[in-house]
């Protein structure tokens, strides 16, 4: 099962159940009462899903989305990352490939935005602010460098898209599509959220930069819970606080060498993107571990 073979599972006691929705990185099966999450090893660049795979990259996902979940003290859907919490008798391939990269989780409806936290200007926030001195209708003031933290870590919130990027829109408009008193409440538990992970990640010898949320309501209490992964390196822009110097683009914990590999060939981006070196995969599957190790203090358990 390693190497991304897709789970077809024959165990099924309710038709359909183990049918998956695939998402870039996960698989998504909704058993009625509970949804079964898998963090595979794909990883994206450019709006693509590579041909190659990070290994231990979806362990990595998981096993920091469940400490941060223990760690910060918010209602979420996280039940058990334990493949017997599955509640199914499964073939002993499949449990392999399960462990680790599990989570069972409540079902949500889930808020139609990602609600994105930055406390440095860095990425697309950088180029609007470079063009209006705005991100996301936010006004910043002048002169600040690229990667600069900001004076207050600010709310821009984006919608969820399907295909490509997120688009990034004004919390106004945020408001609107899901009304004010959810839409404030979802701002100011990012905010605070964002604050208690930073100050955290500091003590860690890291920045967190920036970082979206996830968030829906259970199905059945109608609570407001935080869903997804959560502040992973798939999600957060993580610095090396060591190495940080504003002015240019930061080092951080995910997929540089992807990215910084994939802009050094001769490819496209509208064709399929080439397999990547084994290099390449090494280190940033050491990227990962790094970050995953340097902020649990914890000796990553897959090696």
């Amino acid at each position: 099962m390693e190497g991304g073979a897709e789970l077809t599972w024959n165990h099924d006691p309710q038709p359909g159940a183990w049918v998956p929705r695939r998402g870039k990185v996960r698989d998504i099966y909704d058993l009625g009462d509970r949804i079964v999450l898998v963090a595979s090893d794909r990883i994206s660049a450019f709006d693509w899903v590579l041909p190659t795979e990070i290994p231990d990259k979806g362990r990595v996902l998981t096993g920091l989305s469940a400490f941060w979940f223990e760690r910060l003290g918010v209602a979420h859907h996280l039940i058990s990352t334990e493949v017997d919490q599955i509640g199914l008798e499964l073939p002993e391939e499949v449990l392999e490939y399960l462990m680790g990269r599990v989570m069972v989780v409540k079902p949500a409806r889930v808020v139609p935005f990602e609600c994105v936290v930055r406390g440095y200007l860095a990425g697309s926030a950088w180029k609007e602010y470079l063009e209006t001195q705005r991100v996301c209708g936010v006004p910043l003031r002048p002169g600040l460098l690229e990667c600069a933290k900001l004076d207050e870590p600010i709310f821009t919130p984006a919608t969820k898209a399907e295909v490509g990027h997120d688009q990034n829109v004004p919390f106004l408009v945020m408001a609107n599509a899901i009304g004010s008193e959810l839409a404030l409440k979802l701002r100011t538990e990012s905010l605070r959220l964002y604050r208690q992970a930073a100050e955290y990640a500091l003590t860690r010898g890291l920045i967190l930069a920036d970082t979206k949320f996830e968030w829906g309501m259970n199905r059945e209490t109608g609570e407001l819970m935080l869903i997804d992964e959560v502040l992973t390196p798939d999600s957060s822009r993580y610095w090396a606080a060591d190495r940080y110097h504003p002015g240019h683009p930061q080092p951080s914990f995910d997929k540089q060498y992807v990215r910084d590999w994939l802009l050094a060939t001769n490819w496209d981006r509208e064709s399929p993107p080439p397999e990547l070196p084994d290099e390449v995969v090494r280190r940033t599957r050491d990227k990962y571990i790094q970050a995953y190790e340097q902020l649990t203090g914890r000796v990553f358990p897959w090696t």
